[in-house]
């Protein structure tokens, strides 16, 4: 009898075969070719389950996302029952930054697809990110629930503090990329603005935790 085969196991297997290549070389320098080999599997497989390299893009970056989502979710249980706005606003935050390969690779693949779809119309006809404003709208909605409960300056605007949080992250993680800061830094910068944002004594239950 015949092996059944678990489509979603292998459309996985590829995806992280991607991730992995993508990681050492370089979303741009990346073919099907070099997925199928990563893989162990044939071309023609690849091919049978995304039909073009832009759909295994895309499948290969939600699935990125997946693991993200999963890596938020382990500092948040590491923060412990309750972490409150601010130490999930800092799981985040922190969760973006390249600190360890994992964030590594998500940094780079991440913002390599945002580039390279400026200027590839395929790229850019795949929903990579379904609700862009979803980030901003999570961090400003726990910045607003924080002034209602006193734990944070009534008087900043929180839209416009989660959107400056956010374009900080992505910038500091840039720069650790690229070797002009080191993690402890960034992650100083970031908790500098938190700092100023939600009130002395709420300190984050992660503050003396390593970024990873």
């Amino acid at each position: 009898m015949p092996k059944r085969v678990d489509h979603e196991e292998r459309r996985t297997q590829i995806a992280e075969a991607l991730i992995r290549v993508a990681g050492r070389r370089g979303l741009h320098a990346v073919g099907m070719r070099d997925v199928a080999a990563e893989a162990g599997v044939s071309l023609r497989l690849v091919q049978y389950y995304f039909q073009t390299k832009e759909k295994l893009l895309f499948y290969g970056l939600q699935h990125l996302t997946d693991r993200f989502t999963a890596r938020v979710g382990a500092r948040l249980a590491a923060a412990g029952p309750a972490p409150g706005p601010r130490a999930t606003i800092e799981a985040l935050l922190l969760a973006s930054l390249p600190t360890d390969e994992e964030g590594r690779t998500f940094h780079l693949l991440y913002s390599s697809y945002s580039i390279l779809s400026v200027t590839d119309e395929a790229l850019a006809a795949q929903p990579f990110i379904d609700n862009p404003d979803a980030a901003e709208n999570a961090v400003a909605g726990l910045i607003a629930r924080a002034q209602e409960s006193g734990v944070a300056d009534p008087d900043v605007d929180a839209r416009t503090e989660a959107i400056s949080l956010l374009a900080m992250a992505a910038t500091m993680g840039t720069s650790i990329l690229v070797g002009q800061r080191g993690p402890e830094s960034a992650v100083a910068v970031l908790r500098h603005h938190l700092d100023r944002i939600f009130r002395t004594g709420t300190p984050s239950p992660a503050r003396d935790a390593p970024p990873s």
